[in-house]
């Protein structure tokens, strides 16, 4: 759908030229990934409006522990943030059964974008990158084309420094938090 906006200029030439069309509604698209130290993996699509328990778990969350498995093998940690689908019982039990390990909603602080990479990095890296393309994708094709590009783009450092990073806000939200616990063991290694 779009919309069109009057121009009003002084000796135009063609009264087309008053007339810019723009866009009422831009494609969107949700995407899902996962980062590591060493790699990243896929750029995945999300195919529903909305992301439920039963999409996240018959769908995506297989799609995201298979990069794990295939980049990392048995040896990580997987991380997800506190939305609904993610800290869901039967998320939480799926993880159980399937992943080496992982952090449960249980262990996980509340608003805390501050502690995932993907949240305080990758995903405003991502969108500054797009901010800056011109022209803009005119459809959904298009704008997946542009975000597998961008992706690709992404460099490794960044996200080894913002894992790092990571690590050091954990410890300090750690200790901040020790005034209630009488022992904690936050266990960070950067390999």
């Amino acid at each position: 759908m779009t919309e069109c906006g009057l121009l009003l200029a002084e000796n135009v030439d063609s009264p087309s030229r008053l007339l810019i069309e723009t866009a009422k509604f831009a494609p969107r698209v949700m995407v899902s990934a996962g980062v590591c130290l060493q790699v990243k993996g896929h750029l995945h699509f999300v195919q529903e409006k909305s992301v439920n328990v039963d999409y996240y778990v018959n769908e995506l969350l297989s799609k995201l522990m298979d990069d794990c498995h295939h980049l990392l093998g048995q040896h990580f940690i997987f991380q997800q943030d506190g939305a609904p689908a993610h800290a869901a019982k039967s998320t939480q039990q799926w993880l159980a059964a399937y992943c080496p390990d992982f952090f449960d909603k249980k262990a996980w602080p509340p608003n805390s974008s501050d502690l995932n990479p993907l949240d305080y990095l990758v995903w405003g890296w991502m969108l500054d990158k797009f901010s800056r393309l011109n022209p803009q994708p005119k459809n959904i094709p298009e704008l997946k084309t542009v975000l597998l590009m961008i992706w690709d783009k992404l460099p490794q450092e960044a996200i080894r420094k913002s894992i790092v990073n990571f690590c050091k806000c954990l410890r300090a939200k750690a200790l901040a938090s020790m005034q209630k616990a009488d022992t904690l063991n936050i266990n960070c290694k950067i390999v």
